[in-house]
């Protein structure tokens, strides 16, 4: 597809920007007229179009018209001489993205064509955003991030997904433990039926288990109405159980039997309802210790422990620091209708030197005060990590690694750019994504 239609009359201006466009790294299609501009429209979108104004036939405005409104969204730069600045203004003024005057300077028109289509770019993208956003949960959560301990744990969700093995999740506050839950959920049989979570350390002991399995009319004092517990709404589905450390020891007990059963009873009830669900737990603490403290009931562990998988702390993976903070961004960009600018150098630097006690969790949140408010240390200030476990030569190439991320992040993966932002001859770059295994496509907008 091409980036940008550009359409004029005069043959020597079209062959003289065709080179300037090849060198900017602009995948540009030329056109005489406004008519064959807009039968290629129909046969593909470009993020830009430059026409200039006066032309046989239909006419720039003509064009700025048609794409307004049948091509929403497409910026028109339009090309003006002299005596055509108030009309270009007006132009403006019905929906046109800029003009430049005649005679114009190559690097001037590519100046304003680059803006153009990082604006299109952006659009498209929070409009997708927006969509996912807004639309059912069809498709599984996404696991972001190119570390192999990242590519591992997505291998091994997709190999245990679409099963009926119980899973237990571990890792710290924050590290995505019920993102993983519903991914595996959300790629499984059980993907149409419900994803059901509980938080046990958020229910009151002597609740729990009417929580859990539901109660009857009159089991007990208040209880007015038949109740259906989490375990029966999660019927054909995923029961999450967030904190199973923090179960009571009695209920830990009745719910060893419940996953050894496949069966519950409601509280007040003798008849025994047979469950279709996979359990899925999440702990932070190891629960193998606390079974050996008397913590936690070793049988019920060794039953959650069929398949367990480690999620790591984000300062174990600070290579996906900058990819996780851009889809954040993102995110909070189309949440806010707001824009998600590009990190600075020293940003970027202060991102990849903080530690993340609060792991992704406090990742997003920082994201989300950057597109609020522009800055990094806003609300909670980010420090600097006083201890580094890495060698300097460890640290300057995660730093360099992330610099050049961020540079074909902000660049849309062209290597051109990339080489401009950078500074940097062609092959030092491809010697270096060689070395840190980046490949540009990946930086490349879904649009």
């Amino acid at each position: 597809m091409s980036q940008v239609f550009f359409i004029d009359d005069e043959a020597d201006i079209r062959i003289a920007l065709e080179q300037s466009f090849e060198l900017a790294d602009i995948d540009a299609c030329f056109f005489a007229s406004v008519e064959d501009a807009l039968l290629a429209l129909k046969q593909q979108t470009p993020l830009a179009i430059i026409s200039d104004i006066r032309l046989p036939g239909l006419s720039g405005l003509d064009l700025l018209n048609t794409v307004s409104h049948h091509y929403s969204g497409i910026p028109v730069i339009l090309i003006t001489g002299h005596g055509d600045i108030s009309m270009a203004v007006q132009a403006i003024q019905d929906g046109a993205y800029d003009f430049i005057e005649k005679p114009f300077s190559a690097e001037r028109l590519l100046e304003i064509t680059h803006r153009a289509i990082e604006k299109r770019q952006l659009t498209l993208e929070n409009e997708s955003l927006k969509r996912s956003l807004k639309a059912s949960q069809t498709l599984g959560p996404r696991i972001i991030g190119d570390t192999s301990v990242i590519q591992e744990l997505r291998n091994t969700i997709t190999a245990v997904a679409d099963t009926d093995a119980d899973i237990l999740l571990f890792g710290e506050t924050g590290t995505g433990k019920e993102l993983v839950a519903r991914s595996l959920h959300e790629q499984s049989s059980r993907r149409d039926s419900n994803f059901v979570a509980v938080n046990c350390g958020a229910v009151p002991e002597n609740l729990i288990e009417s929580e859990l399995y539901g109660h009857e009319k009159g089991a007990f004092t208040g209880a007015e109405t038949v109740r259906i517990g989490k375990f029966e709404h999660a019927q054909g589905g995923t029961l999450f159980l967030d904190e199973i450390e923090s179960m009571p020891m009695q209920a830990q007990i009745r719910l060893l039997r419940v996953l050894q059963e496949r069966a519950i009873e409601r509280v007040g009830s003798n008849t025994l309802i047979p469950l279709n669900i996979r359990v899925i737990a999440a702990t932070k603490t190891d629960l193998n210790e606390a079974a050996l403290q008397g913590e936690f009931r070793q049988d019920l562990y060794y039953r959650l422990n069929i398949v367990t998988l480690d999620l790591p702390p984000l300062r174990e993976r600070k290579e996906d620091i900058a990819t996780l903070f851009h889809h954040f961004q993102l995110v909070a960009a189309s949440r806010y209708g707001k824009t998600a600018s590009a990190l600075t150098s020293q940003e970027l630097s202060q991102l990849i030197g903080h530690d993340w006690p609060g792991n992704v969790r406090e990742l997003r949140n920082a994201a989300e005060r950057f597109v609020l408010l522009g800055k990094i240390q806003s609300g909670n200030p980010i420090p600097e990590s006083t201890e580094q476990s890495q060698s300097l030569a460890e640290q300057v190439g995660l730093f360099e690694k992330n610099v050049i991320e961020q540079a074909l992040i902000e660049s849309n993966g062209s290597i051109k750019q990339t080489m401009a932002k950078l500074n940097v001859p062609r092959k030092t770059l491809y010697d270096k994504m060689q070395k840190y295994q980046i490949i540009k496509e990946s930086y490349k907008s879904s649009c």
